[in-house]
């Protein structure tokens, strides 16, 4: 049993590479034929993602994924612990899965993802459920066939989460949540330690993947006739620094484009690593969608200290202008945090008149949350909840204006749409994302699914886009 700690968390050594093949071992494979699981994913598209190696590693020893957690055999939350939310919902659903397990004794529980590599969490379920049957972190997915075996053999809580940080693990299997849109991993973890961030504690040491596996994986989705990458990493934009042999992701980048997959995006990016080149490369490839996440934070340079972002808000704002004119059609989203420790009512302003300049396309606002380990929980924080949410709520004001506003601007062109599927709220029409990553409805036919198609956009909601389908 490993179990996680703080301090082992934020060491930050030197590593040497090793890179290990995926292989279920034989005697696992089909074992479990006949019975069902339900995995439930919190998070971001990292965590999105390991749920789809997740969902094929257990399809692999014969598992079949169930709709309903109460009729599964199996079930297993994929956590995450960017703030106290996330923590409140796994911790809600495990104290609904205590009721059934109850009464379904050979119920299989398993926790893994973010949550699992945080030393608090850990102790916590170690105190308090300790009838859960396993427990694996981020860095530890290609174990869980032998953590899976292990609880059941010793019919007691299994715990592996550590952190072979030089280990890149290749050929893992997908069960791919998209025919036609996939991720791609390209580096794990991330060494900025924003103060209030607890994903360098989660995720661990910034390590990159090899770009002749990144272009392989790439190759093979365009063989498989998928119409759409995302590279993922913690921050993206750090591609290749721990490599240290001067290939990073504008390289990447335009390799990507060169595959001809037809669509390619790339988050999160961190201002500070986001270089002229990689805008040259966005620029000069069409298939490099002109969409940017670009986390800000806060309009305020001296809260932009207290966070650890490395920037200030000029250098943001230089950056913002350069993509709006290199990048022909470029929209821009970012995250924003208001309520940080100390944050004044006139630091809070500035962040209004930050979004009010930038006109984000698209913006991810939150309360600060504390987070146990990072140094920001640490700083006295006298401002209210109250005081917390009505800054939330001006600030929402504010970006959703500008959400509308560059929604209108698309009414009566044609944009390209990558059609997903049927959609969820509008009957009889489909959905779709345009290049900008937009959501588009639409009437068309079915044949249309998988396709990049276009479409004139008819009317603007805030959120979504109305459209017609032009042959």
């Amino acid at each position: 049993m490993k179990l996680p700690t703080y301090q082992e968390a934020k060491t930050r050594n030197p590593i040497a590479y090793q890179k290990e093949q995926y292989k279920l071992p034989r005697s696992l494979a089909s074992k479990y034929a006949g019975r069902t699981y339900y995995l439930k994913t919190y998070g971001c598209q990292m965590n999105e993602h390991d749920s789809e190696n997740i969902k094929a590693i257990l399809e692999e020893m014969g598992f079949q994924e169930a709709n309903d957690y109460k009729t599964a055999d199996l079930i297993l939350l994929n956590t995450c612990s960017i703030r106290e939310n996330a923590h409140n919902k796994a911790f809600g659903m495990l104290g609904r899965i205590k009721h059934l397990k109850e009464s379904k004794k050979d119920i299989l529980v398993g926790l893994c993802g973010c949550m699992a590599q945080e030393e608090s969490v850990v102790n916590k379920i170690l105190s308090d459920y300790p009838w859960i049957n396993f427990v694996f972190g981020t860095h530890n997915i290609h174990h869980l066939p032998e953590v899976l075996e292990e609880s059941i053999k010793k019919q007691q809580l299994e715990i592996e989460v550590f952190s072979r940080e030089g280990n890149l693990i290749e050929g893992m299997p997908a069960h791919r949540a998209s025919n036609y849109k996939a991720y791609v991993n390209i580096i794990y973890g991330c060494d900025k330690f924003c103060t209030y961030c607890i994903v360098p504690y989660t995720r661990g040491k910034q390590r990159s993947r090899k770009k002749e596996d990144i272009l392989q994986e790439v190759r093979q989705l365009v063989k498989d006739g998928y119409q759409e990458v995302t590279l993922l990493g913690q921050n993206v934009n750090a591609y290749g620094k721990d490599l240290k042999d001067g290939y990073g992701l504008s390289q990447l980048l335009e390799d990507v484009a060169k595959t001809h997959i037809p669509r390619i995006r790339f988050v999160t990016s961190h201002p500070w690593d986001f270089t002229d080149e990689m805008i040259d490369v966005i620029a000069k490839y069409p298939n490099i969608m002109p969409s940017i996440h670009l986390p800000v934070q806060s309009g305020s340079n001296r809260i932009l200290r207290l966070m650890g972002r490395r920037y200030t808000k000029e250098e943001y704002l230089n950056l913002f202008h350069k993509l709006k004119q290199k990048v022909p059609n470029c929209t821009i989203s970012t995250d924003i945090i208001v309520g940080f420790p100390g944050e004044t009512k006139e630091e809070f302003q500035e962040t209004i008149q930050l979004a009010k300049q930038c006109q984000f396309d698209n913006a991810f606002t939150f309360i600060f949350s504390k987070r146990k380990g990072t140094p920001a929980e640490k700083l006295d924080d006298p401002i209210s909840l109250k005081e917390k949410q009505e800054r939330l709520q001006q600030l929402n004001e504010v970006v959703n204006h500008y959400f509308l506003k560059s929604n209108q601007s698309l009414i009566g062109k044609i944009v390209p749409v990558l059609v997903e599927g049927k959609s969820p709220k509008k009957k009889n029409q489909l959905f779709g994302y345009t290049d900008t990553n937009k959501l588009i409805n639409f009437v068309g036919d079915e044949r249309l699914i998988g396709k990049i198609v276009d479409v004139e956009v008819t009317d603007a909601k805030t959120w979504s886009l109305d459209g017609t389908y032009h042959e």
